[in-house]
């Protein structure tokens, strides 16, 4: 596979996987209509897979060619930047990580919804942060804008990843009012990660929290449980 460097090419490579009849499908399931949490997003229709495959030949793209496609209006750019800059923070040195840490933070409003913030912030926020302090996440957790929160909890994966849990949990506690659906869903997607690990620390955070969490983290953190055991939480007998 010949590696190329050139921004232009970059977007040209992934147009060649684009499809309408896909683009319609993405606006719709990532809830880009008025008044949707992705509301006036752009996409060609380029999925997932052929994405990764374009940026396995585009990965040796500068770090501003990437954040150039990273501010692009189209979604699928957007989605192609950060999986570039996942490879290069991998690959880097300890500066050039904490550039790509850096600039990720810079550019936060254009990871703005949820497979954007998934399919990276475990692996530079995260990976950042693992031997460094944490609190960066609790800014991002206060914020008011929705896709920081989510990279918050999200960033976490890496530390459960690796046996650490108090920062998912920690996090979990702070955003029980969090009025997003979407943050709930995370939250309760990585407490469900804790307990695949271990079930007793998820679980003294569940006796302490389960009946003020949204149903929808709580459904989410039980996900895996023995169902005679989903069903006391659901009903608050435990």
């Amino acid at each position: 596979m010949k590696i190329q460097t050139s921004l232009a090419a970059a977007r040209v490579a992934l147009r060649e996987h684009s499809d309408k009849s896909d683009a319609e499908f993405l606006r719709r399931y990532f809830k880009s209509g008025p008044g949707q949490y992705g509301e006036g997003d752009r996409f060609i229709g380029v999925r997932v897979p052929a994405t990764r495959r374009v940026a396995r030949r585009f990965r040796a793209l500068s770090l501003p060619e990437a954040l150039v496609l990273l501010r692009s209006a189209i979604h699928e750019e957007r989605l192609l930047a950060l999986i570039i800059l996942t490879e290069k923070y991998r690959g880097g040195t300890p500066s050039e990580q904490a550039g790509i840490y850096r600039e990720y933070l810079n550019h936060t409003r254009f990871i703005n919804n949820w497979d954007l913030v998934d399919i990276s912030a475990e692996r530079i926020v995260g990976a950042y942060l693992r031997e460094r302090p944490r609190r960066p996440l609790y800014r991002l957790a206060r914020s008011g804008l929705l896709w920081e929160r989510r990279i918050a909890v999200m960033s976490t994966f890496h530390f459960i990843r690796n046996g650490e849990f108090a920062e998912t949990l920690k996090l979990a506690g702070m955003l029980l009012e969090d009025p997003e659906d979407l943050i709930h869903k995370a939250a309760g997607w990585m407490l469900r990660e804790v307990g695949k690990r271990d079930r007793e620390v998820e679980e003294s955070f569940l006796r302490e929290h389960y009946r003020r969490m949204p149903r929808t983290m709580l459904r989410y953190a039980i996900e895996k449980f023995p169902e005679d055991l989903r069903r006391r939480y659901l009903r608050g007998t435990i």
